[in-house]
């Protein structure tokens, strides 16, 4: 424990020029005040229920607040209602949610964790993807959106730590979306609880309180598949989402330091993701790092070598990194060892611009 709670730590300790960093990349044009995470994310949930009266928020404790608080208040203002707990049950939360929004609703439907999402599946996999092209378009539930707070937070072990993105990736009818910021965030979340497609909207926990920056108060919306080249380079690019960003924006520092100029794009939408972006950078940098928290195997880093290896195969110099979680299930006290840390991508960026 106390091993995870020192790589916590130095983690924390580089948030703060990375976010600050990142401060002016795609603002909204609005001025706003410093708020974390989960804040945003709070703002972002009031709105939606404020503009739309066929919103609802439910889950397992959203009503006091919810585990990581993002739903404080909410039932006060708008009700219980509409602010309501749910049974410990992931598969009659999602069922619900379906039905919900296939009657017209905006059913915004958190799982309380990641790891717990997979009692779910089926019916996210199963109904809610198909729902619309199994109607030839008549009925469609595109009024949902699953939130769920995902990755590694210092101490939460096998059953708090997962990123499960890459499941999801594989489903046609789905959209897939992690946020690296509170700006971002907010806006993301408001452009998922609007779209007419089910959205999986997944939170990097770590960051609900950590990451801090100005974000306006006033209704705003981030287009979705559209991803953000967040630091221009022209040695290598690299490619994250989440919390990673934070990992990767270290690594670019210190590869900097070593003359190497890293163009670092958050992808912020897995599926459907951002080709053009990705190629547009690779074909300019002719290398191309891909870094996830999840499992090297199977992950969503694999689709996106694959896909830039057919659309630029003849611009690659190198071959392509993945720098990600191991193929074992999250440690605890080796979380240190399973984890893509800043110096695993500074080697791998080195070793690719030096094939």
């Amino acid at each position: 424990m106390a091993m995870a709670l020192r790589a916590l730590g130095r983690r924390i300790s580089h948030s703060d020029r990375f976010f600050s960093s990142l401060s002016e990349a795609a603002k909204p044009p609005s001025d706003g005040k410093l708020i974390n995470l989960f804040t945003a994310i709070n703002q972002a949930l009031h709105i939606a229920l404020d503009t739309d009266p066929r919103s609802y928020v439910f889950g397992e404790d959203v009503r006091f607040g919810g585990v990581f608080r993002c739903t404080t208040g909410l039932t006060d203002k708008f009700g219980r209602d509409r602010v309501f707990n749910t049974p410990l049950c992931e598969q009659g939360i999602i069922g619900f949610a379906i039905g919900l929004a296939a009657m017209g609703n905006r059913a915004i439907a958190e799982i309380q964790f990641a790891d717990y999402i997979y009692p779910a599946f089926d019916q996210i996999v199963n109904e809610a993807a198909k729902f619309r092209y199994r109607s030839g378009n008549e009925f469609n539930c595109g009024g949902l959106t699953v939130r769920s707070p995902y990755g590694a937070v210092g101490h939460g072990g096998h059953y708090h730590s997962q990123s499960p993105e890459s499941f999801f990736c594989h489903v046609p009818g789905l959209k897939v979306v992690i946020p690296r910021s509170p700006r971002q965030a907010k806006g993301l979340l408001l452009s998922c609880i609007r779209d007419p497609n089910p959205v999986i909207f997944f939170e990097p926990k770590l960051l609900y309180r950590l990451s801090v920056e100005e974000v306006p108060e006033d209704d705003y919306m981030l287009p979705l598949s559209e991803a953000e080249v967040i630091r221009q380079g022209s040695d290598i690019t690299l490619i994250g989402w989440g919390a990673q960003l934070s990992i990767l924006e270290q690594a670019c520092d210190a590869a900097a330091k070593e003359g190497i100029s890293c163009e670092l794009i958050d992808l912020k939408t897995l599926i459907p993701w951002d080709k053009e972006t990705v190629e547009s950078s690779v074909r300019k940098t002719g290398k191309l790092l891909i870094s996830h928290e999840a499992p090297v195997t199977g992950g969503f880093g694999a689709e996106i070598s694959a896909s830039i290896v057919e659309r630029c195969f003849l611009r690659l110099e190198a071959p392509i990194a993945r720098v990600c979680g191991l193929d074992t299930p999250f440690p605890l006290v080796y979380e240190q060892f399973y984890l893509p840390t800043m110096n695993k991508i500074l080697d791998a960026i080195k070793a690719t611009v030096k094939y």
